[in-house]
């Protein structure tokens, strides 16, 4: 008997009628969801559904437990959470598995294409340092504004290990340890600046030959295209598990922790709103640097930014921020598709910028982790490189979040931001907003360094005034 019991307790963790009874409500809402996805309900809306009814399965697991102060001593409820968290931690596990690959194809596909007319170079030089440097803006606002309200402070976190302090170490010993030295080994240690460092260096090269003999890297070229297809594509694959994932991930969460683990939530949303407002002030201050009306800019803009709001996707404003662009603020018909296409994989200031360094933060503070001049380097070089290495991604707020997190050395306590992944869809649409606006104001700076921009027409809007 005693056996028995050790077997469904120990080893299958299903040995109360409670921990049968949620699980099989866990498959009914899967099936749920299925039925939507089925009818064809965008996975947008199913997302925010399965963040609601992951909210309120928590709440009841909660409440069946009478609101326990410790609601992990109780049975069921760990058994439940075991369960739960092969679901919803299963789903990081997924994106975890696709950092390397998608970091290492994505940044040599990335080089190999970029177009070879004459124009490009400059049209390329200055694409990668204002849209770099809009990044690095950007997540130094996300980092600046976590750390001014000491996002994390108050988490209530069940860590995976001792939280310890940050080893201080100087500048030298940091940009040293940027060089892979063994690549493989960079790879395994998730050492993603490395890897980025590594994959440009192939891309600069195969490139250099493309240019020479094109036929002696045809098939390379054809290879990490081919690849870049198919690791993008197992990308699309698991975060269409999203709503899936989503309803484990929350319902964990308040039942571990309870109703207080909300609070850290909501402080990161409206935090997060917040550097989002600040760096749209930024962004206009940099149109006033370019001789340009903050005003106008944003007028005329509206359009494509409401779009981006609602639909949450770049790519998918593309072809309006496009259109607005050339018809309606004076850019250049290749600037704009150039740059506005770059922008809208790459660089990008919501999603790769402020979130990320807003991530690192809130886990720098959960984990009693010192916040210095050595960890705002290091978050910065890695969210703004990383933006990059992740191009042309679906999910890029999530997979940028596993890259910088495990960047700067935070991967042991990735499954802290559980909560926060749980609720993405409200991020997603001011991040998704701020990432197109970055694109148009980037196009506007692009241009006017090339001498190609047309003041007039973009001020034509105030002159029918």
């Amino acid at each position: 008997m005693g056996n028995k019991f050790t077997f469904f307790e120990k080893f299958i963790m299903i040995s109360t009628k409670e921990t049968l009874l949620f699980l099989v409500l866990l498959f009914t809402l899967f099936y749920l969801m299925y039925y939507l996805s089925k009818r064809r309900v965008s996975s947008a809306k199913r997302t925010l559904l399965a963040t609601a009814i992951g909210l309120v399965l928590g709440i009841v697991i909660q409440a069946y437990s009478g609101f326990s102060d410790d609601p992990t001593k109780i049975k069921y409820v760990v058994e439940i959470t075991k369960w739960y968290s092969l679901f919803g931690n299963g789903f990081i596990d997924l994106i975890k598995m696709l950092i390397i690959p998608l970091v290492l194809v994505s940044i040599i596909n990335v080089i190999v294409n970029i177009n070879a007319n004459t124009d490009i170079k400059k049209l390329t030089r200055f694409t990668l340092i204002i849209t770099l440097g809009m990044v690095a803006i950007s997540s130094t606002v996300g980092f600046l504004v976590g750390t001014a309200f000491k996002l994390g402070s108050s988490s209530i976190i069940l860590g995976s290990g001792e939280s310890k302090i940050k080893e201080v170490k100087d500048v030298v010993t940091i940009l040293r340890e940027l060089i892979p030295s063994n690549p493989i080994k960079a790879m395994v240690d998730f050492n993603v600046i490395g890897i980025v460092i590594f994959a440009m260096f192939i891309g600069i090269a195969a490139r250099y030959i493309q240019n020479k003999d094109k036929d002696k890297v045809k098939s390379f070229v054809g290879y990490i295209a081919s690849l870049h297809a198919i690791v993008s594509r197992i990308t699309v694959m698991v975060i269409k598990l999203l709503p899936y994932a989503v309803i484990p991930l929350l319902a964990n969460t308040i039942a571990q922790r309870g109703l207080k683990s909300i609070k850290d939530v909501l402080l990161f949303i409206i935090l997060l709103y917040l550097a989002v407002i600040v760096q749209f002030i930024i962004q206009g201050l940099f149109l006033v640097f370019h001789g340009l009306s903050p005003i106008t800019y944003f007028r005329k803009a509206s359009k494509a930014l409401i779009l981006a709001f609602t639909s949450r996707s770049s790519a998918g404003t593309l072809p309006l921020t496009i259109n607005t662009l050339t018809k309606e603020l004076g850019v250049n018909q290749s600037t704009a598709s150039f740059v506005a296409s770059f922008s809208s994989t790459a660089g990008m200031q919501g999603c790769a910028g402020i979130y990320p360094a807003m991530l690192i933060v809130f886990l720098a503070n959960a984990n009693g982790i010192a916040i210095d001049a050595t960890l705002f380097v290091m978050s910065i070089i890695v969210v703004t490189l990383g933006s990059v290495g992740i191009a042309g991604v679906p999910g890029t707020a999530i997979t940028a979040a596993s890259v910088s997190v495990n960047g700067v050395g935070f991967g042991a306590f990735f499954n802290q931001i559980n909560p926060i992944l749980a609720i993405d869809p409200i991020l997603d649409m001011g991040r998704t907003c701020l990432n197109v606006s970055g694109g148009m104001t980037n196009s506007i700076m692009v241009d006017k360094h090339l001498k190609l921009f047309n003041k007039e027409e973009f001020d034509k809007f105030e002159n029918k005034k």
